[in-house]
């Protein structure tokens, strides 16, 4: 009996576990057939990795969304606080809200790579999927078209959606920065009153902001469970 400890990982490996077993003295036939088995495994282990990069990138950007929505409710306060009536402590209030722009700053390049990679991880997946799932029965054909169709869907309101995000968060960034850098050179009364119509601005774009990343965690959502249905596993 020939016992393998472990699925080969690579095509190298793959052929080295096939030529030692063919040096072997036993059935030739049985070793044929169980070389072809690892092959079929070793394709199959590709396709489920693609998927697992998927789920992934997908994650990820969800997990971002969250921290953002966070810090946008930081921002906001922060700059309330900045520019209430009657502050007494100014400076700490523009030094709170200048560290929360410096955060948002670098979340907002984490999310554009990673919601990069989401984006490539998914032509992959189906690039793939376009390849290798051609059959012969016409139903299994159908069904299979109907998965791809469904999930290339809501793959395109993934896209959508996170243009949306990146030129809202874009405005945004631009925005809060803009208002850090006028406060660090003028943190007087008349200084932060001259603010009041672009601080109530920011405040809005950061609500369209926050309607951009919601939209777009629907979408991932729903990716999810439409690729739940096809048996993919998004834990």
């Amino acid at each position: 009996m020939i016992i393998i400890s472990q699925r080969p990982r690579s095509l190298r490996e793959i052929t080295d576990t096939i030529m030692k077993l063919l040096t072997k003295p036993g059935n030739v036939f049985a070793t044929l057939l169980l070389a072809i088995s690892i092959i079929s495994a070793a394709c199959s282990s590709t396709g489920m990795q693609r998927s697992e990069d998927v789920q992934s990138t997908m994650k990820t950007v969800d997990q971002d969304i969250k921290l953002i929505v966070v810090q946008l409710d930081a921002i906001g306060a922060s700059l309330d606080e900045l520019t209430k009536p009657g502050q007494s402590d100014v400076k700490k209030a523009f030094e709170l809200y200048s560290k929360n722009v410096s955060k948002i700053e670098k979340m907002e390049n984490d999310f554009s790579k990673h919601a990069d990679e989401m984006t490539l991880s998914g032509k992959k997946y189906f690039e793939a999927w376009d390849k290798k799932n051609q059959y012969d029965n016409p139903d299994i054909q159908r069904s299979s078209d109907e998965r791809r169709a469904a999930l290339g869907k809501i793959y395109d309101r993934i896209a959508e959606n996170n243009k949306g995000v990146k030129e809202a968060f874009r405005i945004y960034v631009s925005d809060t920065n803009q208002i850090d850098s006028y406060m660090s050179n003028d943190l007087t009364t008349k200084g932060i009153t001259s603010i009041a119509t672009m601080s109530d601005r920011t405040v809005q774009n950061g609500y369209n902001l926050k309607n951009e990343l919601e939209n777009l965690q629907i979408a991932i959502e729903d990716a999810r469970s439409e690729m739940t249905q096809t048996g993919i596993s998004m834990n």
